[in-house]
């Protein structure tokens, strides 16, 4: 028998109204240890979304979070210039700031991790609107 789809292991754990195939998928559960643990697993993030209250919420970063991640998307790739070396063989100082040298890889996770929790936060208040 195939493992229970993932789909119909959260309808489970949401506690959605049971249907002509969950017989079957209970048939399974009750002898398959990995559909029984993610069934669990789900069953206790839906708890744990449902038990979320207003105070637990995040609240909105201040503008210089979303200034910051602006200002690290749009900086330049391009590694740092060299610095220019005198006769004597002295470093001078360089006339404008070097260009960052890492990868832009920060702020695109910065900006993701963002997002996603936004878009995380949207979720749960969408399902509690649906009580």
């Amino acid at each position: 028998m195939p493992h229970v789809d993932p789909a119909r292991l959260v309808e489970l754990a949401l506690g959605n109204d049971a249907g002509h195939d969950d017989t079957d998928a209970l048939r399974h559960l009750a002898a398959c240890g990995r559909c029984r643990e993610e069934l669990h697993l789900m069953t206790r993030v839906v708890l744990a979304a449902r038990g979320v209250e207003e105070p637990d919420l995040p609240s909105a970063p201040p503008a210089r979070v979303w200034q910051r991640i602006t200002q690290g998307l749009s900086e330049p790739d391009e590694p740092a210039a060299p610095v220019p070396v005198d006769a004597g063989r002295h470093p001078q100082p360089p006339s404008a700031p070097p260009h960052r040298t890492r990868p832009r890889t920060r702020g695109r996770r910065t900006a993701g991790a963002a997002l996603g929790l936004l878009a995380g936060v949207a979720i749960v208040r969408w399902r509690r609107r649906g009580r």
